[in-house]
């Protein structure tokens, strides 16, 4: 393994451990989301309306799980079943009005904490590091056989 290999693992680690820092959360608001409703909300809100098997498929989860995540999020209010627009059999989730809101709150969140920490970089260097991690995440899913759709 090259250096630049082991470099890429480091940081990646160290990426995860200041997540608090590009993406804070607030306690004090009910805004908050738990990092794995923050993605299913994303997918969703990408995708559209998916059932049990299509988030499967999507994430590569159980379903079992995915039914302990989507549960609790109806519970909170952040989304709702519904019958399958196209017809089908399967009921799928949709995301509320009020799952909507709290995903666009975190978002905006994030986005202002990624500001804080590139507020002195060049928009030229800030638009390469978007490429590279688009790149690096592009070829996990490429390997993984499960495309991540973009906005």
């Amino acid at each position: 393994m090259d250096k630049s290999t082991h470099s890429i693992e480091y940081e990646t680690m160290l990426l995860g451990r200041y997540r608090q820092l590009t993406a804070p959360r607030l306690r004090s608001d009910g805004d908050q989301l738990d990092r794995s409703a923050y993605i299913l909300l994303s997918r969703l809100e990408m995708d559209g309306p998916m059932s049990i098997g299509q988030l499967s498929d999507a994430f590569g989860l159980d379903p079992s799980t995915l039914n302990r995540q989507t549960s609790a999020m109806m519970r909170a209010g952040l989304l709702e079943r519904i019958p399958d627009p196209d017809g089908g059999i399967a009921r799928k989730f949709r995301v509320t009005a009020e799952g909507g809101q709290r995903l666009r709150s975190v978002r905006e969140r994030n986005i202002r904490g990624l500001e804080r920490v590139l507020e002195h970089w060049t928009p030229e260097d800030a638009a390469a590091f978007a490429d590279y991690l688009r790149r690096f995440n592009c070829d996990i899913e490429r390997l993984e056989g499960r495309p991540w759709p973009r906005p």
